[in-house]
């Protein structure tokens, strides 16, 4: 079941002062979790979290399908001030697509989060919610100062990373543009992680590879992206986590990079590790995390060559 937690339905449930929020009750059927689905852009809108019409989008259809197939509610909303509802802490995981600083309004010009809800969340995750990250969600809360020529991204900057980052594992540099999308092979490291089971390794597909910094050391990777024969200035560098698992205090954290691509959101491959990986998130299904970072990818803290001026 999906119900979608629009910006009415935020003002309806306010509270008389106006400071505290309140979701529905009937937004959480009693005795089945629920997933909460952020896809607030305060940066680059993906066509996959577009709206068109008062529809629901690509990815809220899917997530909502997974959902009926794996057992789990779905509520879904680009506006921030879900995090200071009391009744934010009642999902099991929260799933971010997002972009930007989402304390700013920024692109959508959805309600941005303020800031004491943007710790509200990172301290539920540590006490226990999970947390699902697609795509852009490592293209979200850049460690500071995220200028226009994106240089400071491509600095390492380990435990000085933004805590969002240091939660979610790794952090977005940037991606290929001569071709943005491209074929290349996952390796898959670990054939167990639920969804996974039966894929022989490795996997060929196609979508735009985000190439990535600032690895948590004690990530489980569950896909690696093999950068040989790849074409760009970002792949020129050893293969990289793609997607892993980790744990943030007591709060399962699930991250995969696949999902730009709307026709990757019909890809029974990429479904599939994505309802694994939610399920795990909430508890549904269980993993090994064994720390496996420098063996799936020696090279992970490799930064690629930062573009050449024009002229």
């Amino acid at each position: 079941m999906k119900r979608t937690l629009d910006r009415r339905q935020f003002v309806k449930t306010a509270a008389l002062t106006g400071a505290a929020l309140s979701l529905p009750t009937n937004l959480l059927a009693a005795g089945k979790k629920a997933v909460l689905v952020f896809t607030k852009s305060s940066g680059f809108e993906h066509d996959v979290v577009k709206t068109v019409s008062g529809k629901p989008s690509i990815l809220e259809n899917a997530i909502t399908t997974l959902g009926q197939k794996h057992g789990f509610d779905v509520t879904a909303t680009k506006d921030g001030r879900v995090f200071d509802s009391p009744d934010f802490h009642k999902y099991a995981a929260v799933l971010f697509f997002t972009t930007g600083d989402l304390t700013t309004a920024g692109t959508d010009k959805n309600p941005p989060m303020s800031v004491e809800g943007k710790q509200k969340f990172l301290n539920a995750i540590g006490s226990g919610m999970g947390f699902i990250g697609i795509h852009a969600a490592s293209d979200t809360f850049h460690t500071p100062p995220d200028t226009e020529d994106n240089a400071n991204r491509y600095v390492a900057h380990g435990e000085k990373s933004d805590p969002y980052l240091r939660m979610l594992g790794g952090e977005f540099i940037t991606h290929g543009s001569t071709p943005r999308l491209q074929d290349t092979k996952l390796i898959v490291n670990d054939p167990k992680f639920p969804g996974l089971e039966g894929v022989k390794s490795p996997v060929t597909f196609n979508d735009e590879w985000y190439s990535l910094k600032d690895f948590r050391t004690d990530l489980h990777v569950i896909l690696t992206l093999d950068t040989h024969g790849m074409t760009g200035e970002p792949y020129q560098r050893a293969p990289y986590p793609m997607t892993w698992a980790r744990m943030e205090g007591k709060g399962r954290v699930f991250y995969t990079a696949i999902g730009d691509r709307p026709e990757n959101w019909a890809e029974p491959f990429f479904l599939n590790l994505l309802g694994g990986g939610i399920s795990w998130c909430i508890g549904n299904g269980n993993a090994s995390l064994t720390r496996n970072l420098t063996q799936a990818a020696p090279g992970y803290a490799e930064i690629p060559p930062k573009p050449k001026k024009k002229g």
